[in-house]
């Protein structure tokens, strides 16, 4: 075993600038005063530490250190003992440490209880048997202590004691059982509960049947360790489930967050009664309302999700679906996101009429609120959730509508686009809504701020106004929102200044000026003011033209069409008809002029041109074939997009039902509790040990088929096989830090002293602790681990080299250097997905751009995209049916997610150039987009390492 493998529980920060002292030098500081003895034992520890050996000090600490009461250094004594070696070569006991054994002794019958605490926690490290033995009358003396604080620590030192050597005290069971009788501190009693779990199973229920009713007046530490062996207990042996499951719904009560958190979990592994489930679920509910972490907010409802996760469960929450929304009071976005997931998994006809209820009162609460800057994003969210609920439950659509067509007028332009697209859907399915919808869509279609939402309000009036009073109604507010026409001759009279009634001429505020005499006297000024000429009197629609976007005069063209051809069909009368299509046309022709004059910001675009043009042609035509097209297969468009995305929904739902019902196959055994063996009870998962594993980062994920293959996969070469000093490091990457394990072999025939791994790092990467240096004898080996903090998603380089000095040789110090050590971004990106709304405003956000070139030798395009996605992590947002079939072009768009949080998005757009022949490979570009450089250059990076498919 080397240096660097000696047990230690202590970890000292080393400063690595400082000269080592001589023996000689040292021995003279320890038989000086009490200063220059603390300094003096610190810097011995700290060569211990690194492999010196020092054992002629051994008796001079004895002999002037030992005896001394001071406090700083019977605590660095404790860990000189601890690090020193005790034994000869040949394995037997130093007769010197007998005289320190006395010392303990006496420290353990010391006045002072921070002493002998502090003496009994450094005998939990000892592993020699010889030395504890004359201490044990000591150890167990001090469970009489009056200080809770040495009677605590003297438990622990008798159970470590037990555990490694049950000979020098076999009684420990019985005597800490009858010490946890008496005992009232409940630190104490917890170490002494935690003992007998471990070391006695049997006494620990017995003292626990005794005082079972009591258990809600415990302290929380010890309640905890309770509902840890209530657990342990029926998850051996189901048969004790009856004895318990009591206490734990009484813990379900305890005042402390943490107890009632274990107890639901613990409740629901233990029982799945609709009551117990309704009794943790609540529980689960109450801390989350509770808790002001927001962290802790999201674990606990990770927790409901588990639960909703299981069939015969997910009744059972469904009840408790109005309580899930009291969560909705918290400010973060992320838990709201979560609860309203959740709550529309579970929602059912029975409730889902309180739900939109609810739903609806915080769409108004967000109206009126406009400081956070979440508001709008919540507000998309009830949005959203309300439309779903009014799909799966269409009575509901007609509660829902009115309220949310008032965020129409929203300035938040992509909450009233999750509004227009309700609308969309709800006006096309739902027959009975649609003169509830139009009369709506009228009454707030003036206050509408946002071109993107106007256009969509014109297409929807346009479509669905079928009786000759909506139609009329059209007419007048495009009127009202275009104002006075013809736009260009009315726009030139207030260029002009023509004088208009709203002018008014006004006197300027009067200034008081103090002359040179010192007397006052005043000024004033006359002004004329046009408020006209200010954009914002405009009306809405001449506003948006006048700023040069005539696409919105397109889709104004199209539906004032349609609306007079409608007319048409509805009024008999030649006269009216013309009069209408008059009017509907002379719009249009006001608007061509308008795009053509140079009075807006931008001219009139072509196809906007040909679209109004082509739209005047049909009205002075009036053919059918031109009726059919706008007023029946433009709706049977929609009709076909909106059944196809309903289908794809009922396909994912389908899926996802199918993936949480656990089929059983008829051949399949069936498992009987009262008859499953011990030892097969046991292959269950422990969840406080998977737990205890997940926080220490050894989570054990599914391997390969050849997990040693795996591993070997994730080894790096640090220095070539003839180097003095071989190197080679395991790198394990664990969420937010990686560890790498570097196996450092010495492969000369002299001692290496003060051998160092240094390392630096390039990127978002930071090391957490230097190495400390080690000894190496002769072709000896040792394994030296670092961790390195990863803040962000982007290809990081670690280097460094290994310094380290010979034995006996005056030259300097000798240096290899290290490989560098690429670290893969691809730990860090994980598959993920969004709406196409979301994409493309990320898309449109996002600074960064890299455009990497294909160049593969794949010939298929569907392989190729195969490819990508595989070698990328990122998940294909295109549905599955864009992608069918061949026609020598493929556009896809990606998406991923890193565990920061971070966004990456791409498209892929590629090509088969048959003029090359069939077996040209894929043309064509990939572009990434990312909010940071470093993940949008490491994904490119990663790209292009991988494009070409390797042959096997």
């Amino acid at each position: 075993m080397t240096a660097a493998e000696n047990v230690c529980y202590t970890l000292i920060n080393v400063p690595m600038d400082s000269e080592p002292p001589s023996e000689i030098s040292l021995k003279n500081d320890l038989k000086g005063d009490v200063k220059l003895k603390t300094e003096a034992l610190k810097k011995v520890i700290i060569m211990i530490l690194n492999g010196e050996k020092l054992p002629g000090l051994l008796m001079t600490i004895i002999r002037f250190v030992l005896p001394l009461q001071d406090h700083t250094i019977k605590k660095l004594l404790l860990v000189f003992w601890e690090i020193v070696p005790k034994t000869t070569p040949d394995g037997r006991l130093l007769q010197e440490m007998i005289l320190v054994c006395d010392a303990y002794r006496k420290d353990l019958q010391h006045p002072n209880e921070f002493i002998r605490g502090s003496t009994l926690r450094f005998l939990c490290k000892l592993k020699e048997a010889e030395l504890l033995e004359p201490l044990m009358p000591a150890i167990r003396a001090c469970l009489e202590h009056r200080h809770s604080y040495v009677r605590r620590n003297a438990v622990l030192a008798i159970y470590t004691i037990y555990r490694n050597f049950e000979h020098l005290i076999p009684d420990a069971p019985e005597l800490i059982h009858d010490f946890l009788v008496n005992e009232k501190d409940a630190s104490c009693k917890r170490n002494a509960f935690m003992m007998l779990i471990h070391a006695d199973q049997d006494r620990a229920l017995d003292y626990l049947s005794t005082c079972i009713d009591q258990v809600q007046t415990f302290g929380d530490i010890l309640q905890l360790v309770i509902v840890e062996l209530i657990y342990k207990v029926c998850h051996a042996n189901p048969s004790e489930r009856a004895r318990f499951i009591r206490c734990i719904y009484n813990l379900l009560q305890s005042s402390s967050p943490a107890v009632k958190y274990e107890a639901a979990g613990t409740l629901v592994t233990l029982s799945s009664a609709p009551t117990a489930i309704k009794a943790a679920a609540q529980c689960y509910i109450d801390l989350i309302i509770k808790e002001s972490d927001n962290n802790v907010k999201l674990i606990v409802l990770d927790r409901l999700i588990e639960l909703k996760e299981h069939p015969s469960h997910e009744r059972v929450l469904q009840d408790l679906v109005m309580d899930i929304l009291r969560v909705l009071s918290t400010p973060d976005l992320e838990v709201r996101k979560k609860t309203l997931q959740l709550a529309l998994d579970l929602v059912s006809s029975r409730n889902v009429e309180e739900l939109v209820i609810v739903l609806k009162k915080e769409v108004i609460k967000t109206n009126n609120v406009t400081e956070h800057e979440d508001t709008d994003k919540y507000r998309q969210l009830l949005v959203r959730t309300l439309h779903s609920c009014s799909v799966r439950f269409p009575d509901m659509a007609a509660n829902v509508i009115p309220v949310l067509m008032e965020f129409l007028s929203d300035n938040n332009e992509a909450a009233a686009a999750d509004v227009l697209e309700f609308v969309r859907e709800a006006i096309q399915r739902f027959d009975n809504l649609r003169p509830l919808i139009v009369e709506k869509m009228l009454e707030v279609f003036h206050a509408i701020k946002s071109v993107k939402i106007y256009r969509g309000a014109l297409w929807i009036l346009g479509e669905y106004c079928s009786t000759k009073e909506d139609i009329q109604s059209v007419m007048t507010e495009v009127r009202r929102s275009l104002g006075e026409i013809p736009i260009v001759e009315s726009e030139i009279k207030k260029e002009a200044g023509e004088l208009k009634p709203e002018e008014e001429v006004s006197v300027g505020p009067v200034q008081k000026l103090v002359t040179e005499m010192g007397t006052y006297a005043t000024q004033s000024a006359l002004s004329s003011s046009r408020p006209a000429k200010k954009e914002e009197d405009r009306p809405p629609l001449r506003g948006f033209l006048l700023d040069g976007d005539f696409f919105v005069a397109a889709s104004l063209a199209t539906t004032l069409t349609k609306i007079a051809l409608r007319y048409v069909s509805l009024v008999q009368e030649k006269k009216k008809q013309n009069s209408f299509i008059a009017e509907a046309m002379l719009l249009m022709a006001t608007i061509l002029h308008l795009g053509k004059s140079s009075l807006p910001k931008k001219p009139i675009t072509d196809d906007d041109v040909d679209r109004i043009s082509l739209c005047l042609k049909v009205l002075s035509e009036c053919s059918p074939l031109m009726n059919d097209i706008f007023n029946k297969e433009c709706r049977q468009s929609l009709s076909h997009m909106l059944s196809a995305k309903l289908e794809e929904e009922k396909l994912s739902q389908k899926k996802e039902s199918e993936k949480r019902n656990v089929t059983v196959q008829p051949d399949d055994p069936i498992s009987f509790m009262q008859l499953t063996a011990k030892n097969e009870m046991n292959s269950k998962e422990d969840q406080f040990q998977l737990s205890l594993l997940a926080a220490m980062g050894n989570t054990q994920r599914k391997e390969a088929a050849d997990p040693l293959a795996s591993k070997l996969n994730k080894v790096t070469q640090l220095t070539g096989f003839s180097d003095p000093v071989y190197a080679e490091a395991y790198v394990h990457v664990n969420q937010y830090d990686i560890v790498l394990d570097v196996l450092v072999v010495n492969q000369t025939s002299d001692t290496l002293q003060n051998c160092t791994l240094e390392l630096a790092t390039l990127g978002d990467l930071k090391l957490v602790e230097k190495p400390s240096p080690l000894t190496l004898a002769p072709h000896d080996f040792a394994n030296i681990k670092a961790n390195v903090k990863v803040a962000s998603t982007e290809n990081g380089i670690i280097f460094g080299n290994i310094v380290y000095d010979v034995s006996g040789a005056a030259s300097d110090r000798n240096c290899v250097v290290l490989s560098d050590i690429h670290i893969d971004i691809m730990d860090y990106i994980q598959p993920a997905s969004c709406t196409d709304a979301e994409f493309r405003q990320m898309w449109a956000e996002f600074e960064w751009e890299n455009k990497v070139t294909v160049n593969t030798n794949i010939i298929d395009l569907n392989e190729y995209l195969q490819h990508i996605l595989k070698s990328t992590n990122m998940k294909c947002l295109t549905p599955e049916k864009a992608l069918s079939g061949y026609c020598g072009f493929m556009a896809a768009n990606l998406y991923a997610r890193s565990i920061f949080g971070e966004d990456a998005l791409a498209n892929v757009s590629i090509e088969k150039p048959i003029h090359l022949g069939p077996e040209a490979p894929v043309t064509g570009h990939i572009r990434i987009r990312a909010k940071s450089q470093g993940m949008a250059l490491s994904l490119g990076d990663k790209i292009n390492l991988s494009q070409k498919k390797t042959s096997l």
